[in-house]
């Protein structure tokens, strides 16, 4: 779990880089600078954390590129406390900087090595969501409502049991599209049936499994 003056020279230049690329918010590329990515990447891929790119890690999942994570966090529009369920723990590094910001993080994995992995690697860091092995198409309504929830895989549709599960006033951003590209989806929970949808930008996501890894 080092984290040396290399390190943080070169999460330094990755914010430089994302501020070029236009991320302008300062508390995500404030808390992107204090994270140590390194810790949550593949041995094979760690000389390469700090590039503005995507990489595997277990369960053939991969760790996001930190534009992004930002460009995610920065739809959701993460305030204090806010409660945000989290559909898709993967590597953790998206739920860390949701708790840098503040947030009480609810975060669900489907894939049990990621679960243990993710929870050991946060636990390290001292962060501490609240951690769910399960199917993300479900979300956790017994913790619900949630004022935001962010889905980290690319769907083909908006799971209805999610829609459900935000509070009117909330957030849901999605990738939504295709297997090979989606397009950045913002929906916000008017009332329990009036929603409005904006849309912004396409991206490339590992798709969004309904079940258990095995189910």
């Amino acid at each position: 779990m080092e984290d040396n003056f290399q390190h943080k020279g070169l999460r330094k230049k990755l914010v430089d880089e994302l501020r070029i690329k236009g991320i302008t918010d300062e508390s995500i590329l404030s808390a992107i600078l204090r994270i140590p990515r390194h810790v949550f990447m593949d041995s094979s891929f760690i000389k390469f954390s700090y590039q503005d790119r995507a990489f595997p890690i277990a369960a053939g999942q991969t760790i996001s590129q930190p534009y992004t994570v930002a460009i995610q966090t920065i739809l959701l529009q993460v305030k204090p406390l806010d409660k945000i369920l989290e559909v898709g723990t993967g590597s953790g590094y998206q739920a860390a900087v949701l708790l840098e910001l503040g947030a009480l993080v609810y975060t669900i994995e489907r894939q049990k090595e990621l679960y243990a992995k993710a929870q050991q690697i946060l636990g390290k860091l001292g962060y501490r969501p609240h951690f769910f092995y399960g199917d993300g198409y479900a979300g956790l309504p017994t913790y619900g409502p949630f004022d935001k929830i962010l889905i980290t895989a690319g769907a083909s549709e908006i799971p209805p049991e999610l829609l459900k599960q935000l509070k009117i006033g909330g957030r849901l951003v999605i990738p939504l599209g295709s297997l090979n590209e989606q397009t950045m989806t913002v929906i916000e929970k008017k009332s329990e049936s009036e929603f409005t949808t904006t849309y912004h930008g396409s991206f490339v996501f590992v798709p969004l499994l309904k079940g258990l890894e095995n189910g």
